[in-house]
C-alpha cells in the first residue's frame, strides 16, 4: 500500500510522521526547503505536559537535553507580586497530586533538530528536500501530488496530509478558506543571557512601574541562563527598531534588578499573533494539521502545543485506515474533534481580549477584575482552564451510547487520562501514557493489591480471565493493563482507552458486551446501545 504523504517538514509534520511510524504506516515527508532550520535563539515554543511527553515518545532526544522546564510562575501587577505557583518537577509524578505541571521551553530550531535526527533513524519515513508542492489529484483509491525542485516528480500516497504552515499550500490546492482575525496581538522579542532574580522561574509582569515596560511583559527561563523576554506592543503605530528594543531591556533588566545587570544580547525579532481557523480539515483523502489548519496564541496560547496535539489524534486514524480501512465517521471525527477544540480556545480569547486589552476606566475599578485576568493569563502560559487544558471531547462521534455499568472516574469520558503506573500482562511495569501511540485501544482494570503480588497469582484469579477474553473478543486491537489505583475509580472498575490517551468509557466490573460496543464506536463502528439483559447474557 502507499505511504501516506505528508507535506512539511516542521514539527507537526515530523511528528505526524513518526507517530505514524510507531504504529507500522510508511509516510514521504515533502520538504520545501533544503533541510534543516536556521538557529534562531528567540524562537522559541513552550510545550505542556501532554505535547512534551508526545515528543519524548517520538523519540525526540533534544526535549531532554536542550529544553528546561520551569520551577515556578510569577505574576506580578505594578509593584506586588499577585500569584505565585510552584509546579511540578515532570508530568504525571502523582495523578492526585494538584501542582500544575511544569511546561517546557526549548528552541523551536532545537525541537525540529530533534524530530528530525529521530525521524532520520526511522526506516519507514523519508524526508525529501527540496520539493515544493504545487499539485494534488485525489481519486478513489489515493492521492497523487507533484513537486517541482531538481527532481520535479509524482508523488502517490494513500492519504496527504498539510503541515505547511500558515501560507499552506496545501489548503489552496483543496480551495480551502482560511477565515479569521489578523493582528490579533504584536510582540516584541528577546533572547539573552543574565542573572536574572528569580532563577528557573516565569514572570508575567502587567503594568510594570518602569516607563519601558510597556502594558505586560514576560520572562521564560531556557537553559544556561538564557531567558526569552516578551513585550506586548501596542496595536498600532509603534516602530521597534534595535536602539528602542535595546532600550527596553535595559529599562526591565534595571526595574527587575535595581540597576541594569551584565546581559549577552543574543537574538530579538517582533512577531504579530492572528486567529484563523481552516472551514474544513478534510476533503476526501486529504488533511490539514498545525499552522495550515489554525492560527491562535494570543494570551498565553501556544499554537504549535495544538499542532502536536493534531498529529497525535490524526496519526491513530490514519494507521488504522491503512491497516484494516476506516470509515467516514473515525477519519471525519478528526475534524470534529480539534476543529471543535481550536474554535472554543479562540472563542475564549476573543471573549477575553477586550477586557484584558480594552484599558478604561472600567476595566481597573471592577472589584476582583486584575485577580481574574491574572488567571486568565496564567491558564494560557501555563496549559490550563479553557485556553490551553488538553482538549476533552465530549461530543466526539467516537463517543459510544450510554450503557448501563458506565460509572464515573475522575477523568471525564473524552478527556486524556491520568498518568498512572500500569502493569502488562507481561509483568512490565511502566506508566500508562508509555503505552500509548501503538495503534491500539488500551482496557486499564483498577486491581488494588497486585503489585503485592506475584503476576502469575493474580493473572489467574478474579476477574481477569473473563476480563482477558473480553479483550481477546473486541473488533479491535487492544491491550490489557492493571493499576493499583485511579482518581475516582473503585476496585474493579474497567476503563477503555483511545490510542491518543482519551477516555472512550468506564464499566464497574467486567461487562464483555458493552466493552465491544464502546471499542466498535471507538474505532467509528455503528453506535447502539446495550441494554442490561444482553449484558447479562454475555457474562
Amino acid at each position: 500500500m502507499d505511504p501516506v504523504i505528508v507535506v512539511g517538514a516542521g514539527p507537526v509534520g515530523l511528528a505526524l510522521a513518526l507517530a505514524l511510524a510507531q504504529q507500522g504506516v510508511p509516510s514521504v515527508v515533502l520538504d520545501e526547503s533544503a533541510g534543516g532550520e536556521e538557529p534562531r535563539p528567540a524562537r522559541t515554543v513552550v510545550l505542556r505536559a501532554d505535547t512534551a511527553a508526545l515528543a519524548e515518545r517520538l523519540g525526540c532526544a533534544t526535549v531532554r537535553d536542550e529544553g528546561t522546564r520551569w520551577t515556578g510562575w510569577r505574576s506580578m501587577r505594578r509593584k506586588q507580586v499577585v500569584r505565585q505557583l510552584a509546579l511540578g518537577a515532570a508530568p504525571g509524578d502523582s495523578p492526585a497530586d494538584e501542582t500544575p505541571a511544569a511546561p517546557l521551553h526549548i528552541p523551536q530550531h532545537a525541537l525540529t533538530r530533534g524530530l528530525r535526527d529521530a525521524a532520520g533513524a526511522e526506516r519507514l519515513i523519508r524526508v525529501i528536500g527540496e520539493s515544493r508542492v504545487d499539485a494534488l489529484e485525489q481519486d478513489a483509491d489515493g492521492v497523487a501530488v507533484h513537486t517541482r525542485g531538481p527532481k520535479s516528480t509524482w508523488w502517490r500516497g494513500s492519504h496527504v496530509v498539510g503541515c505547511d504552515g500558515a501560507r499552506s499550500t496545501v489548503r489552496k490546492l483543496l480551495d480551502v478558506r482560511f477565515p479569521g482575525r489578523t493582528a490579533v496581538e504584536r510582540h516584541a522579542v528577546a533572547t539573552l543571557r543574565a542573572e536574572l532574580p528569580w532563577p528557573d522561574e516565569a514572570v508575567l509582569h502587567r503594568q510594570p512601574p518602569w516607563r519601558a515596560g510597556g502594558e505586560e511583559v514576560t520572562a521564560r527561563p531556557l537553559p544556561d541562563d538564557v531567558w526569552r523576554l516578551d513585550w506586548l506592543l501596542p496595536p498600532r503605530g509603534e516602530l521597534v527598531t534595535p536602539d528602542t528594543l535595546v532600550a527596553r531591556v535595559r529599562g526591565t533588566l534595571a526595574g527587575w534588578c535595581g540597576d541594569t545587570p551584565p546581559y549577552d544580547l543574543l537574538d530579538t525579532g517582533v512577531y504579530t499573533v492572528h486567529h484563523r481557523l481552516a472551514r474544513r480539515w478534510r476533503v476526501d483523502r486529504a488533511f490539514l494539521a498545525g499552522d495550515a489548519a489554525h492560527l491562535l496564541g494570543a494570551l498565553g496560547a501556544q499554537g504549535l502545543d495544538e499542532g502536536l496535539r493534531d498529529a497525535e489524534n490524526l496519526a491513530w486514524k490514519l494507521a488504522h485506515a491503512w491497516h484494516h480501512g476506516a470509515s467516514d465517521t473515525l477519519l471525519d471525527s478528526y475534524q470534529t474533534e480539534r476543529r471543535a477544540s481550536i474554535a472554543g480556545r479562540l472563542r475564549v480569547a476573543d471573549q477575553a481580549l477586550p477586557a484584558l486589552r480594552g484599558g478604561g476606566v472600567l476595566r481597573g475599578r471592577l472589584p476582583g477584575a486584575a485577580r481574574g485576568h491574572d488567571s486568565v493569563l496564567t491558564d494560557g502560559h501555563l496549559g490550563q482552564g479553557p485556553l490551553g487544558a488538553p482538549p476533552v471531547y465530549a461530543h466526539s462521534p467516537l463517543a459510544p451510547e450510554p450503557a448501563p455499568s458506565q460509572i464515573l472516574v475522575g477523568t471525564p469520558t473524552g478527556a486524556p487520562v491520568a498518568d498512572v503506573r500500569v502493569t502488562a500482562p507481561d509483568g512490565t511495569s511502566t506508566r500508562l501514557r508509555d503505552r500509548l501511540g501503538r495503534g491500539q485501544l488500551l482496557v486499564v482494570l483498577v486491581a488494588p493489591g497486585t503489585g503485592v503480588w506475584d503476576r502469575r497469582h493474580w493473572q489467574s484469579a478474579g476477574v481477569m480471565p473473563r476480563l482477558a477474553a473480553a479483550v481477546t473478543a473486541l473488533p479491535a486491537r487492544a491491550e490489557l493493563l492493571v493499576t493499583e489505583e485511579y482518581p475516582g475509580a473503585s476496585a474493579h472498575s474497567v476503563l477503555l482507552v483511545r490510542p491518543d490517551g482519551h477516555l472512550v468509557a468506564s464499566f464497574a466490573g467486567v461487562r464483555p458486551a458493552e466493552l465491544y460496543a464502546a471499542a466498535d464506536a471507538a474505532r467509528g463502528g455503528e453506535r447502539s446501545a446495550v441494554t442490561g439483559d444482553r449484558t447479562a447474557d454475555v457474562n
